[in-house]
């Protein structure tokens, strides 16, 4: 979704200029690039989204003015998250951002069996490769997520709770203690890199294809809880629906590497009087 929102915002660049837009993840690619073509494409915005033009990348590049993105515009805030992101970048968004109708469907048919009519807590609870990314917010651990699940379960009595999770033992963990919990997703790692795994065909195309249905599900729910992230962000973004987000804030990440590769595990084992992980909710509507 960083991708999502660097792409949104140029968009804007493009309109203000009065230029065609035209987004290129074939030859600028990206980690969700396949080898081979998915749905008879090299270009993976269009894996998930409609181009935003009806010229071809072929006869984009014989043209005779091509303006190509460079990395002047990095420093701009509108890339710290969708929340940042102006009523002019919501027109942009409106005109030229339309998932894939496949994406759309899916999603809709998980929505019908299993959110209709009920009363959903969204839970995005991130692992892998957040325990140690610098720069980043914290992750909640698994005693802060069951803590907040029940503080929350105990007010608002959901009827469901859809899990957002990369990692198969967070998913088995709140599996056996909330048997109301669902989830779409099917692929899980407990590496530090999911992106160069080669356990399943086509899983940089599948992982995208998780993440938008995914993102489109927490849209459709009441409430959300997680730590910042561009996926929550995003369904608040695409969302129709007024959703509470709980907001879990442990702090960040070091901006070093080699102190960010251990800052999480070592906080998260000092108690709190020396240093140690001191969540806080921030409810945002």
């Amino acid at each position: 979704f960083s991708n999502l929102n660097y792409v949104i915002h140029h968009l804007l660049i493009a309109e203000k200029f009065g230029f065609i837009p035209i987004v290129d993840m074939s030859n600028y690619y990206t980690l969700y690039n396949e080898k081979k073509p998915i749905k008879r494409t090299n270009n993976s915005w269009e894996y998930y989204f409609e181009p935003v033009t009806k010229y071809s990348l072929d006869e984009i590049y014989k043209s005779k003015n091509v303006i190509i993105t460079d990395g002047r515009t990095r420093g701009n805030t509108f890339f710290d998250g969708f929340q940042n992101l102006n009523i002019e970048h919501r027109k942009v968004f409106n005109k030229y951002i339309k998932i894939k109708k496949n994406l759309i469907l899916e999603k809709d048919k998980f929505y019908k069996k299993n959110f209709k009519n009920q009363k959903i807590l969204g839970v995005h609870f991130r692992g892998t490769d957040y325990k140690n990314r610098e720069r980043h917010p914290l992750p909640a651990t698994k005693k802060q997520i069951m803590t907040i699940i029940d503080d929350l379960n105990l007010k608002y009595k959901y009827d469901k709770i859809f899990l957002v999770t990369e990692e198969k033992k967070y998913l088995y963990f709140l599996k056996n203690r909330y048997k109301n919990l669902i989830h779409f997703s099917k692929i899980f790692t407990n590496k530090k890199q999911i992106f160069f795994e080669n356990f399943t065909k086509n899983i940089r195309y599948k992982i995208g294809k998780e993440n938008i249905i995914d993102m489109l599900l927490l849209g459709s729910v009441d409430h959300i809880t997680g730590i910042d992230s561009n996926l929550i962000s995003a369904s608040k973004y695409f969302s129709k629906k007024n959703i509470i987000f709980f907001k879990i804030e442990n702090g960040y990440n070091s901006p070093n590497i080699f102190v960010a590769s251990f800052k999480w595990y070592l906080k998260k084992l000092l108690p709190k009087a020396f240093g140690g992980l001191n969540y806080k909710i921030n409810i945002i509507k």
